[in-house]
């Protein structure tokens, strides 16, 4: 998908990019599987601010997204492909042949009118989802499951997809454009194809007040506060103090490894990502 970039009419317009969105379809969601999405301003049960520089934006409706995939060897077909602010890829609306409807991530060449269908009946075809042990090598995938039956956890953003490189063992090895490899069992389900969107990451804001549509609010660097508010505060003039990159809290905020060592998901990565 192209990118529009604008005149440098204004200070705002010399740098913002948006996408073209000429993939969407529809401004219209399907009501029936829309939620109201509450506003939590990144504050916790008890009203305390957990997640910093939250607050205000636009309203949101959450869309009911079908991560399982579970409606087996049913045929359905793309009724529309729409857009979704809770994330960076589209969606796409499929109505079945018994009548019901569910939103899925849309992939990057899919279009109304296309067949879809999930199972070991369907075809190795862009938006079909399969079990891993029946999608051939070198096919690209999204939405992968981790644990049988609980829904795609991995490659669910914009432009995001892996390569089934291997299979040994009842086991299929995953190659995910960082380089990492892990290994998954066959029986969990995978979509074919890559997540629509993939120009996303070459977008640009460009403005404050968008960022703040967006629920975004300003973010103080910390070298700009005082000692008591920021462990890089204080000094004169433009002072770093001379230490490593810290959080609020005094935890290095560049390079350190939070992984824990003990995860026991540790045994599934055969090779892990290269900077």
């Amino acid at each position: 998908m192209p990118i529009k970039q604008y005149k440098p009419l204004t200070p705002t317009l010399r740098y913002k990019k948006t996408a073209v969105f000429d993939q969407i379809t529809t401004d219209e969601p399907h009501k029936p599987l829309l939620v109201p999405k509450s506003r939590a301003s990144g504050r916790n049960n008890r009203g305390v601010i957990t997640v910093r520089h939250r607050g205000g934006g636009h309203k949101r409706f959450i869309r009911i997204i079908d991560f399982k995939r579970d409606k087996l060897n049913i045929p359905g077909i793309v009724e529309t492909i729409e857009y979704d602010p809770n994330r960076s890829a589209f969606i796409a609306l499929i109505k079945y042949i018994d009548g019901e409807r569910r939103y899925i991530l849309a992939t990057v060449n899919m279009a109304v009118g296309q067949k879809i269908m999930s199972g070991d009946q369907a075809e190795i075809a862009e938006g079909n989802c399969l079990q891993l042990a029946n999608i051939p090598l070198g096919t690209q995938i999204h939405n992968i499951e981790l644990r049988e039956k609980k829904g795609g956890q991995i490659a669910r953003g914009a432009g995001a997809y892996a390569e089934v490189v291997a299979k040994e063992n009842k086991m299929v090895q995953i190659k995910f454009p960082s380089s990492e490899i892990r290994s998954v069992r066959e029986t969990c389900v995978a979509t074919i194809g890559q997540v629509s969107n993939s120009e996303h990451e070459n977008t640009c804001i460009g403005s404050a007040g968008r960022k703040r549509h967006l629920g975004w609010r300003p973010t103080v660097r910390g070298v700009a506060m005082n000692p008591v508010d920021h462990p890089m505060g204080g000094g004169e003039g433009k002072s770093a103090g001379g230490g490593h990159p810290v959080s609020p809290w005094g935890q290095k905020s560049k390079g350190l490894k939070t992984r824990n060592k003990k995860k026991t998901s540790n045994k599934y990565i055969v090779r892990r990502r290269t900077k």
